[in-house]
């Protein structure tokens, strides 16, 4: 009796939907996760759609979250779609949607995403990222539902243009977004940074841009923080650990960190343990070879728990020459870390408060970056206050805006 009861609470609460490419990647699919997760344990009907199965977070949907792998219509359908919905001409299109086989494979799924919305009406849909983004808003355009679309930006999008120099999708981009985000119910960004930088390069007034912290702060973190780790740098009583987490990829700057790392070895003994993987790896490798540093530095793979790492660490770095809001930042600082990281745009000064919390160097500046490294294995941070601080991006806090986008009055 109490099962049917429970079912039928939640099939009178709103349906919430997330649409993400995949569960392969790190901060926007932990996100949605954990959003997904919240609603859920309120008694929400909750449907997570992606354009793929499998992935990293594969097995770690989150009870009451039921996964929808979209299947993709044919090309030719898609792109015609794409016209149609965005009331764009063909040659605004062609450039960053239309031609790149990598932005046109998401078109594939506007029908699929339409014909899911058709269906279950879900009272919102929160999709992540500038392609899903698009085509979540031309799907409700073409499906004909009410659904709210909340749309968010989760990374500096200037800094993603001129990092991809001359790829025609890149640069024509900001066009599209410029016309089709006005459609959204509510355009939101992860950073106050993020929010100024999708004005200025799209063109969008600042006014319609929403700044909402992403939910980084749960119980269940602190639950994996605390949690046993069995890794011979943890066990035994060696030198400071410096921990790096993120996908290998080069606005990461891994190997700005190895290159660091090796004038701190220079100095004093350290060891750095970087968790993650990605298309980097084989160049990190090499670069960690040419510097002598195998002995001392571990990569060890994807971690589904950082946390217990962060909690153990004497040192954690963000090497980033660009982010949205780091998610791995606020993480370390709940984890009671000690904390280094760039100054890039956007998010590390945000979170640190100006340095107040961290200590905030020049990006792309390897010396100094090795002397905070260095700094703060000499001073370390308090771990009350730094999780303390941490709280400010706490789930409870992002959920409070969240009900009101999605369920509340509008």
């Amino acid at each position: 009796m109490s099962q049917q009861f429970e079912h039928d609470r939640a099939e009178e609460r709103e349906r919430i939907a997330f649409f993400v490419p995949s569960l392969t990647g790190g901060g926007v699919q932990r996100i949605a996760l954990v959003l997904a997760g919240a609603f859920a344990r309120e008694g929400h009907p909750v449907d997570l759609l992606v354009t793929r199965s499998g992935g990293d977070y594969a097995d770690a949907l989150p009870p009451g979250v039921t996964l929808h792998v979209l299947k993709p219509g044919g090309l030719i359908a898609a792109r015609r779609l794409a016209h149609q919905c965005s009331g764009l001409r063909w040659n605004t299109l062609l450039r960053p949607v239309m031609a790149p086989l990598r932005a046109s494979r998401i078109l594939r799924h506007i029908e699929p995403l339409a014909e899911y919305l058709r269906g279950h009406r879900p009272a919102a849909l929160v999709a992540g990222m500038s392609y899903p983004n698009l085509v979540a808003l031309w799907a409700r355009t073409l499906s004909g539902v009410d659904t709210r679309v909340i749309v968010v930006e989760h990374n500096t999008l200037s800094k993603t243009l001129e990092r991809a120099g001359a790829k025609w999708r890149w640069r024509h981009l900001p066009a599209v977004l410029r016309a089709a985000y006005p459609c959204a119910d509510h355009v939101l960004a992860v950073s106050h940074g993020v929010a100024h930088d999708v004005a200025a390069t799209t063109g969008l007034s600042p006014a319609c841009i929403e700044t909402v912290y992403n939910p980084v702060v749960t119980p269940e973190l602190y639950a994996q923080a605390a949690a046993d780790v069995s890794d011979p740098w943890i066990d035994d009583d060696g030198p400071p650990l410096i921990v790096g987490v993120g996908r290998f990829a080069k606005a990461k700057r891994f190997d700005l960190l190895i290159e660091a790392f090796a004038r701190v070895r220079r100095n004093r003994p350290a060891r750095l343990l970087l968790l993650g993987d990605g298309r980097d790896r084989g160049e990190l490798e090499a670069q960690i070879a040419r510097l002598g540093l195998t002995q001392d530095v571990r990569m060890p793979g994807f971690a589904r728990n950082p946390y217990a790492y962060l909690a153990r660490a004497a040192v954690f770095v963000l090497s980033s020459d660009y982010e949205g809001l780091p998610t791995v930042l606020i993480e370390a600082l709940a984890c009671g870390a000690t904390v280094v990281s760039t100054d890039c745009p956007s998010g590390p000064r945000e979170i640190l408060d100006d340095g107040r919390y961290g200590r905030l160097v020049p990006c792309g500046d390897v010396e100094a970056l090795a002397e905070g490294i260095l700094d703060a294995i000499a001073t370390p941070a308090d771990a009350g206050r730094q999780r303390q601080r941490a709280d400010v991006f706490s789930l409870e806090s992002s959920m409070q805006r969240y009900r009101q986008l999605c369920v509340g009055p509008g």
